[in-house]
Parts: C-alpha cells; sequence; structure tokens
C-alpha cells in the first residue's frame, strides 16, 4: 500500500511538472491552439502509451500462459542458437508491430526476472531488424518514383547495415551468453513451474491486476514530462536550429558541397523531402546516381542526432528508465550509424 501511494504521488508530481511546462510554453514561447495541441501532442502521446500498455499486457497474459515459445516459434531457432530465448523471441515477433509495445514486453520480463541485462540490450538490438520492415512499405512508394535506381540502392544498402549489425549481435550473444547459460536455464525452470501453477483464470487476472497498474504508473512517470518537453523544444524551433547547425558545418568533397548541403538539410528536417531534393539534383544533372546514394546515406547517418531525440528519446527514457533508456538509445544509434557506415564505405569503393 505505501508503494503504491508513492507510486501515485510521484504521477500527481509528473502530471503537474507537465502541465507546468506547458503553461511555461504558452506564455513565454510560441502559443498554440487546443485543437493542435490536441493533435500534435495529445493524440501521439496517448497513442504511445496505448501501445505500451499493449506490450505490457502481452507480455503478462503471454508469460503466464506459457505462450511464449507458440509466440516465438518463428524466431526461436536464431534465438535459440544466440541463447536469447523465447521470451526475447516473442518480444521480436512484437516488433514486427509496435516497437514501443516490443519494449515494453522486454521491461516486464526484464523487472521479472525472466530475462537478464545483457538479453534485453542485444534484443532492443535486433528488434531493429523487424523496425526496418515495420514502414518500408510505406516509405518504398514514396522513395522510389523519387528517386529511382538511386532509392533502390539506398535501401539495399541500409538493409545490408541492418542484416549484418543483427548477425553480429546474435553471433554475440551465442559467445556471450554461453557464459551465463546457467542462469538463464534457472530462470526457464522456474518459469516452467510457475506456468503448471498458472491454470486457473481468475488467478492470471489476480497476477496481471496486481503487476499492470503499477508498471504503467511507473513508465507514465517518465513519459508525460519528457514526451512533452520534446513537443515543446520542437514546436519552438530548437531541433530546426539543430539541423541547420549541423549541415552548417559539414564539408565533404565525394559530392558537391551545394548540393550535400541541401540534401543533408532537407533530409534531417523532414523524410519526404530529403529524397525529393536527392531526385531533383540527380535528374538534374548535379549529381549522379552513385553521389546521390551517397548523400542519402550521409544525411541519414548525419539527421540521426536529432531523430533520435525529437523522435526516440520520451520512448526510450519513458519506458526502461532515464539512465537504460539513454543507454540503450545512444548504444544502439552507434552501432545502426556504424553499419550504415561501414556498408556506405564499401559502397563507396567498389561502385
Amino acid at each position: 500500500m505505501r508503494t503504491a501511494q508513492i507510486k501515485y504521488k510521484n504521477l500527481g508530481f509528473s502530471i503537474l511538472f507537465t502541465i507546468v511546462c506547458l503553461l511555461f510554453s504558452l506564455y513565454y514561447f510560441e502559443n498554440i491552439t487546443l485543437a493542435f495541441g490536441i493533435k500534435k501532442l495529445g493524440i501521439p502521446l496517448l497513442r504511445l502509451l496505448v501501445f505500451i500498455c499493449i506490450g505490457l499486457l502481452a507480455g503478462q497474459v503471454i508469460e503466464n500462459l506459457g505462450w511464449t515459445k507458440q509466440v516465438a516459434i518463428l524466431a526461436r531457432p536464431i534465438f535459440g542458437f544466440s541463447n536469447l530465448g523465447n521470451r526475447c523471441g516473442a518480444a521480436f515477433t512484437t516488433a514486427f508491430i509496435s516497437g514501443a509495445a516490443a519494449n515494453a514486453m522486454l521491461l516486464d520480463f526484464y523487472e521479472d526476472n525472466k530475462i537478464n541485462k545483457m538479453q534485453l540490450f542485444l534484443s532492443n538490438y535486433i528488434n531493429q531488424f523487424p523496425a526496418f520492415f515495420l514502414h518500408l512499405p510505406t516509405t518504398v512508394f514514396i522513395v522510389l518514383p523519387l528517386t529511382g535506381y538511386a532509392g533502390a540502392l539506398y535501401f539495399i544498402i541500409t538493409f545490408l547495415a541492418t542484416l549484418l549489425r543483427t548477425i553480429c549481435f546474435l553471433i554475440f550473444g551465442m559467445i556471450y551468453l554461453k557464459t551465463n547459460h546457467e542462469v538463464d536455464k534457472k530462470n526457464i525452470i522456474i518459469g516452467q513451474l510457475e506456468n503448471n501453477s498458472k491454470k486457473d483464470f481468475t488467478d492470471i487476472l489476480k497476477k496481471i491486476k496486481s503487476k499492470l497498474p503499477g508498471r504503467i504508473i511507473n513508465i507514465s512517470i517518465w513519459v508525460l514530462p519528457i514526451y512533452t518537453i520534446v513537443f515543446i523544444l520542437n514546436l519552438n524551433g530548437f531541433f530546426e536550429f539543430l539541423n541547420k547547425a549541423l549541415a552548417d558545418t559539414i564539408t565533404l568533397t565525394i559530392i558537391p558541397i551545394e548540393s550535400l548541403s541541401v540534401v543533408i538539410l532537407s533530409f534531417a528536417a523532414e523524410f519526404t523531402s530529403g529524397f525529393a531534393a536527392a531526385g531533383a539534383l540527380m535528374d538534374a544533372g548535379i549529381i549522379n546516381v552513385k553521389q546521390t546514394v551517397i548523400a542519402l546515406l550521409l544525411g541519414n547517418v548525419l539527421a540521426f542526432p536529432v531523430r533520435a531525440l525529437r523522435h526516440q528519446l520520451p520512448r526510450y527514457m519513458g519506458i526502461f528508465s532515464p539512465k537504460m533508456g539513454l543507454q540503450l538509445l545512444l548504444s544502439g544509434q552507434f552501432f545502426r550509424v556504424a553499419s550504415i557506415i561501414l556498408m556506405g564505405t564499401l559502397y563507396y569503393m567498389v561502385a
């Protein structure tokens, strides 16, 4: 009871702090209408919280009903190879539907001591693979008409970069987690014993009710203020300033500097406009196909700090915790950028 009171008290402070930030922004910075605030802040925030709740609920249901093997059936061979187990495989399967729900499941398994910290980190990194395909159908039909062959090469290179780091993470898990396999075996045995005693549906509901509200409150405490602060910064041009500052510092000779700055600036500012700018420059003969691909890859790499702050920071810090979320975000983006640079360099040398 004491713990529950503290959680609700912290949630109250979080909501109060969020309201104060909004009022401060309305008074000192950009004025917004109620309709705009609901559309740009309220609905996206609500959507994020819904997916987090779905992930937490799915994790609890899957775990209590003993469905981890069934949900992870498609990923079981590779996750068995990497010693990550069925629970991480279940989160991987969920990531094809929602990254936020998959991360919420990983957190749930971690807090229940069903997976360790290294399994959580590796699974989060590997879940970038299904994330690549999550928005692919939409982006492909936007990008290919704008950039044609260069856009296809861009997608192939970024896919190969994603595939490369996924394979590296799986091999690392196979080597590293093998030394900790006894701990994982104990967790599996404990989980099997618990599942054998969870046949009563009423008992399952009680366990879910006892855990789920507290987990949702803990996540909401961080999601609300962080998401709101990022919204306020974005609304008042902070990320646009970073984009311009980033583009102004770029000096490279592999493609014309005037086209590079335009492509990177527009790519950092908005996804579609970057490809549109690249396609226009290529059609005008200012840059060739190879230079267009390199420009798009550089735009992807150089825009990542701003994108991570704007889109992913609230999700990661809100779901996991500020410290762990920041660790996951920075390390995951480091591996992503490193793999894209590697594959882009190989393409530049070979093409």
